[in-house]
């Protein structure tokens, strides 16, 4: 991401679009894992909401926004694989 800029340019989406959909696919494979002591609606609701957060991150165009819900999403996972919950 571009160093001393706020706005996001088109080359910076770019670069973060597959690393955003990986963190993406991740979480969502993460929250299948039958080690997770969820229930089918439990589950499904995590899902949504996982859902509704990278709905949300798609459109933001700030370099600083951008990298806070990125560092989130490795959080979040993080927790997934030691089985909490976020």
């Amino acid at each position: 991401m571009g160093g001393g800029m706020i706005w996001a340019a088109a080359e910076d989406l770019a670069r973060s679009r597959m690393v955003v959909l990986s963190l993406y696919r991740r979480i969502l494979r993460a929250l299948n894992s039958p080690e997770l002591p969820l229930g089918h609606a439990a589950r499904l609701a995590k899902k949504a909401e996982c859902r509704a957060v990278f709905v949300f991150g798609a459109e933001e165009r700030s370099l600083h926004n951008i990298r806070d819900l990125l560092d989130a999403a490795r959080h979040t996972l993080g927790l997934l694989h030691r089985g909490r919950f976020p």
